[in-house]
């Protein structure tokens, strides 16, 4: 029977000071490479597109819908804001689309482009030192084969609501300038990671499993990482770790991880590595520039090494209503949105219409389950016009609210504080 695996803290503690010492494998990756890495993550920088509007409707006669370098599904402004290689979903757009996000409307993020991989040629290969043979070779209608499992679950961007460390907290950080929609959630189909490990021979001093994609190969700043690929430990992917091949019951879109991705509930979505070719299994522990330099926590608040790799997402609420927003003096409305938390499911939504000054309950609308986000709606009549600022903050069941203010970090990550959301009443029409 397999020894039990430490905790998630302990675990990446543990890795963290056998990376410090040089005793964890850097896998596909010089190790003066990430150092260099590490040296850079540790210093803040400007925000990528920060001066992006949300969202801004096109003019007479251009373009209805802008595009991204290597992205596949077509892109309206009134959905998404192209942010690089990124595409941000508006939350405004998701105010009818139920539980779960449309493939349409779902946020992507690519480090390169969107590769297009035929699943008949497809093969997934599971390899490495912690296998008690060979490597193992699977086809896609092999892993559809073995027993499938479904799971709701919302993928987020460590760097979600990033650019509010900048424009709330007026600290500067580095990276993709996400307001709050490098997020959703989806239904997803696959085969256990756990099983796929099993047949391939999965052995008892296995460490650590290791996700490859199959998209580009990712330079940064002149420093060659490799294919995006991030271990993790063996107690987390024998749990609830999928390889997915469907979203929303149909096969995965292009952008989305085709034809086969991870699924890690409640993960930093770096953990969800999309388009997997390979998997290592070590019985030495690994370390990657996703794991090292990138996807830490550095800055007066940490350690100067910095934290250990991120794993759980943190707590966060947004009203689906668009930034600037107008809404009509003395005439009843309905405010929606949505909150989530990595940690646990969320218990209670409180929003505020007077930027903080009274808090009151907002109703939910779905039944709280761990991985998944819950819709919620509170009534409001605007007063008075002029600007107003509307708030929500909520708990989940392990009692954790959502603060006032996050601690800053140099790479933006884990924004959890409340979002101020910047509206106006107007002068109502007769």
């Amino acid at each position: 029977m397999r020894s039990v695996q430490p905790s998630e803290a302990a675990y990446d503690g543990l890795r963290l000071r056998q990376w410090s010492r040089g005793a964890a494998r850097s896998a596909g990756i010089d190790r003066r490479d990430l150092l260099r890495l590490l040296a850079a993550a540790s210093a803040a920088g400007p925000l990528a597109g920060l001066a992006a509007p949300a969202y801004a409707a096109p003019a007479a006669g251009t373009p209805s819908a802008p595009s991204a370098p290597g992205i596949v599904k077509p892109l309206p402004p009134e959905v998404f804001t192209v942010r690089g290689t990124n595409a941000e979903t508006n939350f405004a757009a998701l105010r009818r689309t139920g539980l779960l996000t449309p493939a349409d409307r779902f946020f992507v993020r690519n480090h390169t482009v969107t590769p297009r991989i035929d699943a008949a040629a497809w093969r997934l290969t599971v390899w490495g030192s912690g296998l008690t043979g060979p490597a193992v070779e699977f086809t896609y209608d092999e892993l559809r084969a073995l027993p499938a499992v479904a799971r709701t679950a919302f993928v987020e961007c460590a760097g979600n609501a990033r650019s509010f460390y900048a424009t709330q907290q007026n600290q500067q950080v580095s990276g993709t300038a996400w307001t709050l929609g490098a997020v959703g959630t989806a239904r997803w189909r696959g085969a256990r990671l756990s099983d796929v490990l099993r047949r391939a021979g999965i052995g008892r001093d296995a460490v650590d499993v290791l996700p490859r994609g199959l998209d580009d190969e990712v330079v940064s700043d002149g420093i060659r990482l490799g294919r995006v690929r991030r271990p993790l430990p063996v107690a987390k992917a024998l749990d609830d770790v999928l390889l997915a091949y469907e979203m929303n019951g149909r096969p995965l879109p292009p952008d989305h991880g085709h034809p086969v991705r991870l699924i890690v509930p409640s993960w930093v979505g770096i953990a969800n590595i999309k388009w997997v070719g390979d998997i290592e299994v070590s019985a030495e522990p690994l370390v990657s520039p996703w794991n090292t330099g990138l996807y830490r926590l550095f800055g007066a608040g940490y350690p100067p090494e910095g934290s250990a790799p991120l794993t759980r997402q943190t707590l966060k609420s947004a009203f689906e209503v668009a930034p600037g927003a107008s809404f009509p003096a003395g005439r009843r409305q309905v405010l929606t949105g949505r909150s989530w938390s990595g940690g646990a499911p969320v218990r209670t939504v409180e929003v505020s219409t007077d930027g903080g000054v009274r808090w009151r309950r907002a109703r939910l609308r779905d039944r709280p389950r761990s991985g998944s986000w819950v819709r919620w709606s509170a009534d409001w009549v605007p007063g008075a016009p002029g600007p107003a600022v509307l708030l929500a903050r909520a708990t989940d069941r392990t009692g954790r609210t959502q603060p006032g203010t996050a601690v800053h970090n140099t790479q933006g990550y884990l924004f959890d504080a409340v979002v101020r959301h910047e509206v106006r009443v107007v002068r109502r029409r007769r």
